[in-house]
């Protein structure tokens, strides 16, 4: 019997852990395979602001989650004494067009209202020319149309590295006394109205609450309790994802660049990240192709600093994309036992920490009212049975 227990150790379930250790609840985590061993497990690490127009309670949440996230990430490296490879680092957007420019113009005074809440502030600024020499070259070189119209510098974006980050909240939980991590324990089946659970070794399990936090693995549980769901409709999807990382002596301070869906985050160490592709078809979720080549082509192409840049690795996997494509977070509306914390596809990195808090919060009782209403399991239920 656990008072909690919650399944996937991604980045989603291990802060779901930090939370829980944090509420004094006892806890277990099980993962099938390894921490993670899923789409938390890769390389790119961006962390970006939605635009700063347009303003919602979605952008006041992520805003709130991307400030926040900064705070939470030293106390925990001062806590463990290990590093996540998180930096402050903004973003470049290349302006390539005039027009592009004149909406880039609109959103530096949207981000002047909207970026600055509390002592922090925060800027996009409307640039001619990169703030760092080189990175990407402002002339000179045969891409310079990328850049016609200049260059968007906002200062709120960031980076981190996932496998550090992750080790780090291993790390926080190893150290926990209400917390335990089981590795190889493949979860196969829920007893959601009487609290049980079902492994692969033929063990089972008590529980208070669950919450499911296993990426694309949470939705087949889900879709397995929704007998009144259509046939054939899941309650999220799979998107895989490509990337590379590069080897490449440059400064681990300069912003990332963005373009197009292109994203080059340099990081510690020597190291650049590329990505990533968005595919909802594939035939093989962990191979690398030519879509991950073109990635690179174009990386290279903007920032001639990794002309020569050798690949040291090449990754896919699979972003779980829930069927409301918001986040799906909280309390199954059928099943008070079941919580759910997945299908943040692109944005997980930069607001698990803020989703499992609400979770954690919802199983003791407690509303967040900052939640936007579109990420709730409940938003996104609804949308299963209509299909």
């Amino acid at each position: 019997m656990t008072d909690l227990l919650i399944v996937g150790g991604g980045i989603m379930g291990l802060w779901a852990a930090v939370m829980a250790e944090r509420a004094g609840l006892q806890t277990v985590l099980v993962e099938r395979h390894g921490i993670g061993a899923g789409a938390s497990g890769g390389i790119l690490g961006a962390l970006m602001p939605y635009m700063p127009d347009r303003w919602d309670i979605k952008k006041q949440f992520q805003f709130e989650a991307l400030v926040s996230l900064e705070h939470e990430i030293k106390s925990l490296e001062a806590r463990t004494g290990q590093a996540s490879g998180y930096r402050r680092s903004g973003r470049l957007m290349p302006l390539p067009k005039p027009h592009l420019r004149k909406i880039a113009l609109r959103h530096e005074q949207d981000a002047l209202a909207n970026w600055n809440q509390g002592e922090e502030r925060f800027f996009w600024h409307v640039l001619d020319n990169p703030p760092a020499e080189g990175w990407p070259p402002a002339a000179g070189w045969p891409q310079a149309e990328a850049m016609a119209a200049g260059v968007v510098f906002d200062t709120l974006a960031a980076r981190v590295d996932p496998r550090r980050l992750l080790s780090m909240l291993r790390e926080v939980l190893r150290q926990a006394r209400n917390v335990r991590i089981e590795e190889g324990q493949d979860l196969v089946g829920l007893d959601a109205e009487a609290g049980g659970a079902h492994f692969g070794d033929g063990g089972t399990m008590s529980f208070g609450a669950c919450i499911l936090a296993a990426g694309v693995q949470s939705f087949p549980f889900l879709d397995a309790m929704e007998v009144r769901g259509p046939a054939g409709i899941s309650s999220g999807t799979a998107v895989k994802g490509q990337a590379a990382l590069l080897k490449a002596e440059i400064d681990p301070g300069w912003p990332v660049i963005f373009m197009d869906g292109l994203y080059i985050v340099p990081h510690d160490n020597g190291h650049v990240a590329v990505g990533s592709t968005s595919e909802n078809a594939f035939e093989d979720p962990l191979s690398t192709d030519g879509q991950l080549d073109d990635l690179l082509s174009r990386a290279r192409a903007i920032a001639p600093v990794l002309a020569d840049a050798p690949v040291v690795e090449r990754w896919a996997g699979l972003r779980p994309k829930a069927i409301g494509r918001d986040p799906m977070v909280g309390r199954h509306p059928d099943h008070e036992r079941i919580f759910t914390l997945t299908g943040g596809f692109k944005i997980s990195f930069g607001l698990a920490h803020r989703l499992a808090e609400s979770v954690i919060n919802e199983i003791g009782g407690k509303t967040d009212a900052s939640l936007p209403s579109s990420f709730h399991c409940s938003a996104h239920i609804p949308m299963l049975r209509s299909s």
